[in-house]
């Protein structure tokens, strides 16, 4: 017979790892009669956890959410999984999530055994981010589009676009979009009828939402994959269309969906829709690509390219 604490562990584990569970299976799960369940659930409910009951042939116990967070039991992977995430959350692109997850990832690794402390250590010691810095968005916000997106909820808000104006939005929310620099809202703009980005760290909700919607088609398979590459022209204050004296397909293995929108030219060449905070972090950009390219717009950046080139042929 297991200790009763042991046996409430047990007991709590395989709650969590189904829906429903009928009493019969956990008492021989547990290698107790069906009482002893009984009165062990009535111990898990007084620790906090909500066990919620049913009788008749499909009756049984099924976990469900409290009004306090109980203590979780998590298997090898997933407290792996759990560090590792708070880690990258703490990198800092939600704004005041960065403390919360570093105290968050102390009390994990505070009760990680020693061989699992010891694949986070790992995985943090050999890994590099290459998320560049940018601004971060509100929790608030993003659970809020979080949850309207999920439960089909029109969404209502205030938009700063590039120009600092404010614009009301009625939209459909689609899917939120993390591109490792920024977040996106791809939504259906209901007045403007097409698909819209939008930047959630300008988005401002307004209640209540709107009416439920059904799920709405993309007009392509690929759609807003497009979407989220074409952000990286449209999130900076120098746009830039530049083509590459390289094929579409090494470039496509070279570059990330957030560094622009590619598309084919010909066999030799492709253009690319990118932009940069400054004209100087554009350069850099495209310099580092190792290969041939043609500014096609805007002038200023092939201004700015011809004194480069000038200081450096100077240098």
């Amino acid at each position: 017979m297991l200790d009763t604490s042991v046996r409430l562990l047990r007991l709590l584990s395989l709650l969590l790892t189904r829906r429903d569970w009928a009493g019969p299976d956990l008492a021989d799960q547990l290698g107790v009669t069906t009482r002893t369940v009984r009165n062990d659930i009535e111990r898990l409910r007084i620790l906090g956890y909500q066990v919620h009951s049913s009788t008749g042939v499909t009756g049984g116990y099924r976990l469900g959410a409290g009004k306090a967070m109980p203590p979780l039991l998590l298997d090898d992977d997933e407290a792996v999984a759990v560090a590792v995430g708070l880690r990258v959350a703490a990198s800092g692109s939600v704004t005041g999530i960065e403390e919360t997850s570093l105290r968050a990832l102390a009390k994990l690794e505070q009760t990680l055994p020693s061989r699992l402390r010891h694949r986070v250590d790992a995985l943090r010691s050999v890994t590099l981010s290459a998320a560049g810095p940018g601004p971060t968005v509100d929790a608030a916000v993003l659970t809020t589009i979080a949850a309207a997106t999920r439960d089909r909820d029109g969404l209502r808000f205030d938009y700063t676009g590039r120009d600092g104006g404010v614009t009301s939005r009625r939209v459909e929310p689609h899917r939120l979009v993390f591109t490792g620099r920024r977040w996106y809202l791809l939504a259906w703009d209901l007045d403007r009828k097409d698909w819209r980005n939008f930047r959630a760290d300008r988005i401002q909700p307004r209640l209540p939402h709107g009416p439920r919607f059904a799920a709405r088609e993309m007009p392509a398979e690929d759609a807003w994959k497009q979407v989220v590459r074409g952000t990286g022209s449209l999130a900076y204050r120098h746009p830039a269309r530049v083509r590459l004296h390289a094929p579409i397909e090494a470039m496509g293995e070279l570059l990330p969906p957030s560094a622009g929108l590619l598309t084919s030219v010909d066999g030799d060449s492709c253009e690319l829709q990118t932009g940069g905070d400054s004209l100087g972090e554009l350069a850099a950009f495209l310099g580092s690509l190792g290969v041939g390219f043609t500014v096609l717009d805007p002038p200023e950046l092939r201004d700015f390219l011809h004194e480069l080139a000038t200081r450096y042929a100077a240098a």
